[in-house]
């Protein structure tokens, strides 16, 4: 999307998360994605008008925009648990987060019995809409379907639901394109984008890759990594193959360079998951 629209394709590395962060895996990411035949125009390792490109090296900007919507009274501390939030908040469908109840919305100044986190204070009704390019509208009320989220953990670690809105604004960036997993988190990152004075990009949620018995690909359950695939060799050109066919960016699934692939049309996105041959299914299993 982003050649074919001459537009800039920007690379950013979010580690917000210390304890997950692995040694080296930040160098590993970029290896693949450049053996894949990917570039970037700006990244963490060739800059950009935007440094840094990496989110544990922008903490001032989460803070600033905390700082701003703390003094127009938009956020407030809470100290519950999840314990305590389960105990109270309606049971969730699976695979969905439990929805804050608001228990410490409006308890004002008190001691509070571990560090707390930071919440967004949300109107009493509020209802966002937003087009997908793969999904239609995705909508939301925010306070029934969400509740008060979550901007800074107790422990200190800005959430991804600021940080990505603060970086997408400063960075000026227009498209995003991710998983569908992410989806759900797109009405709430709109909102909180207008509140700090800009507009939320486009999004295209696209299905994840599964194997081919159509069970999720998972780091501990030992899905094929590009890692894998490239030891057992299978080459870029066939990865980049079979995933733009299952995104319906070619008419079938021969081998293709990321440049070639860049230079094909849209079909129309899929909502399906995609699935990976067998064969690269069994490779880390064996």
């Amino acid at each position: 999307m982003a050649r074919r629209a001459g537009g800039a394709f920007v690379l950013r590395m979010e580690d917000l998360d210390p304890p997950r962060v692995v040694r080296g895996a930040a160098d590993r990411i970029l290896y693949d994605l450049r053996w894949l035949g990917l570039d970037w125009d700006e990244g963490p390792d060739v800059g950009g008008p935007c440094v840094p490109y990496t989110q544990s090296e922008r903490a001032p900007l989460y803070e600033a925009a905390l700082a701003d919507l703390a003094r127009r009274g938009l956020t407030y501390a809470c100290d519950c648990s999840r314990t305590e939030i389960a105990q109270v908040a309606s049971a969730p469908h699976p695979g969905e987060e439990a929805v804050y109840p608001g228990i410490c919305r409006d308890r004002g100044a008190r001691a509070f019995k571990r560090d707390p986190a930071t919440r967004l204070r949300l109107p009493s009704w509020f209802r966002v809409e937003v087009m997908d390019d793969a999904l239609g509208v995705i909508a939301q009320d925010l306070p029934r379907d969400v509740g008060d989220f979550v901007l800074r953990r107790g422990d200190g670690v800005f959430a991804y639901q600021l940080a990505v809105v603060v970086d997408d604004l400063a960075m000026r960036i227009t498209d995003v394109v991710r998983g569908a997993d992410l989806a759900s988190s797109t009405p709430r990152q709109a909102h909180l984008a207008r509140l700090l004075g800009g507009e939320p990009p486009r999004t295209v949620h696209l299905p994840l890759v599964v194997a081919s018995d159509g069970s999720r690909l998972a780091k501990r359950s030992g899905g094929a990594s590009v890692r894998a695939l490239r030891e057992a060799g299978i080459t870029a050109e066939q990865i980049l193959g079979k995933l733009a066919h299952g995104l319906r960016l070619t008419a079938d699934d021969a081998p293709r360079t990321a440049a070639e692939v860049a230079r094909a049309g849209v079909i129309a996105w899929p909502r399906d998951p995609l699935s990976i041959p067998a064969q690269w299914s069994a490779i880390t299993a064996r």
